[in-house]
């Protein structure tokens, strides 16, 4: 069970301050969260290869090739401002 202390301490750490008064109400929501985990961790994963993607069509390690693209003329359909063929923006760094 995380208490006010805790708290005190993990805002210290992260520089935030928490006034006496949010201490416990963010001391219950981190406990919520820490029992959650709890549930989690005792869901049977046994056999369940580890994956960082759930699908195979987004894995970072497919075959890089070529695809098909945008033209010009289609990227720049629907543009607020286009100038020389490229998106026109407002300049944003100023002397």
């Amino acid at each position: 069970m995380i208490t006010g202390k805790d708290v005190e301490y993990i805002a210290k750490l992260a520089r935030l301050t928490v006034e006496e008064d949010e201490q416990e109400h963010f001391a219950a929501q981190l406990s919520s969260i820490l029992e959650y985990i709890e549930q989690l961790n005792q869901a049977a994963t046994d056999d369940v290869p580890p994956t960082a993607f759930v699908s195979p069509e987004h894995s970072p390690m497919r075959e890089d090739s070529e695809q098909p693209s945008l033209s010009r003329e289609d990227a720049l359909r629907n543009a607020p401002l286009q100038k020389q063929g490229h998106f026109a923006v407002p300049k944003v760094i100023s002397h």
